[in-house]
């Protein structure tokens, strides 16, 4: 039964996450990685593809994989000024309260919730009320 479970999740994997690579976060992921893995192994597949799926949808980010060049060359072209920033830039960082401006993301988008500014050159896409960096867009 273990080899059996073993060898449905290695071609649940080998099916999901190629199909999961493009979805658009976590939510995208587990639903497209569970459509997968049930047609490749049936229920179990769903359980595993739909796991494997949440894992690799939630690598794209708040941005989806699609998005990601859209809205790097939006920001090139709002030509925003960089804030330099003393620390490593890197998702979980905390931005400071002065200094730092924060831009609102277009709606077609989809990340109202967050904000967008320019760090050491590199955009970001921040949690506002923390402050928190969520995303670096590259």
């Amino acid at each position: 039964m273990i080899r059996r479970l073993i060898g449905i999740a290695a071609v649940v994997a080998a099916v999901a996450i190629p199909a999961t690579a493009d979805a658009q976060g976590v939510p995208g992921g587990i639903e497209r990685g569970a459509r997968e893995g049930e047609r490749a192994a049936g229920p179990v597949g769903a359980i595993v593809g739909g796991t494997i799926g949440g894992v690799v949808g939630g690598v794209a980010g708040v941005l989806g994989v699609e998005q990601r060049p859209r809205f790097r060359s939006y920001v090139v072209e709002q030509r925003r000024p960089s804030y330099t920033y003393r620390d490593e830039v890197a998702v979980g960082a905390v931005l400071p309260e002065a200094g730092v401006t924060y831009y609102e993301v277009p709606a077609e988008y989809g990340a109202r919730d967050y904000r967008y500014t320019v760090v050491n050159g590199r955009t970001v896409l921040v949690e506002p009320r923390t402050r928190r960096i969520v995303e670096i867009v590259e």
